[in-house]
């Protein structure tokens, strides 16, 4: 198994079925629940671990997981709101690096993540199926589909889950029950 994607390599999907879409909508709904339970019970030690050689630490998975869907949100909202905005990227192993990523509790960034997925689920659930085919322009993977969008999203959250999942398991860590 290749430890870098755990539930194999995101494929992208320009449009999704209604069913597709509702699936998708929940796994984002569940995405900080199943976080919260993934680092339940992990020691200091633990979430200061990579999940794998080279990679990032536990702590810095979890505060990668608001950090990027923030950006999501955001970028649906303009998505939304104007026509085919061009969004913001950012360097994501820089954030990682930060002092805040590396140091603060992740009780902070888990409270952050169901805060954000409770506004972003409201928002996603209103939105009409014609909504979805609204698009935003990706600066290096070019004009992208909020179905697309949220096909990403959906299989982000499982994909960071798994590498704390994947690494109690081949570590042995006694999952919470």
């Amino acid at each position: 198994m290749d430890l870098r994607y755990p539930i194999g390599k995101y494929k992208p999907r320009e449009s999704l079925t209604s069913a597709e879409r509702a699936e998708a909508i929940s796994q984002i709904a569940e995405t900080p629940k199943s976080l919260r339970d993934a680092v339940s019970g992990l020691s200091q030690e633990q979430l200061d671990t990579p999940y794998r050689p080279g990679g990032w630490t536990v702590r810095q998975v979890v505060h990668h997981l608001p950090d990027s869907h923030v950006n999501s949100y955001v970028r649906v909202k303009l998505a939304l709101t104007e026509d085919e905005p061009t969004i913001q990227t950012y360097k994501e192993g820089l954030w990682a690096d930060l002092a805040d990523s590396r140091e603060t509790p992740v009780e902070v960034s888990l409270s952050l993540l169901e805060a954000l997925h409770h506004r972003w689920s409201v928002l996603l659930r209103a939105m009409q199926p014609e909504d979805f085919s609204r698009r935003l322009r990706h600066p290096k993977n070019g004009l992208m589909t909020l179905d697309n969008v949220l096909n990403l999203y959906a299989w982000h959250g499982r994909h960071h889950v798994a590498h704390i999942t994947a690494l109690r398991e081949r570590e042995g860590w006694k999952s919470p029950s």
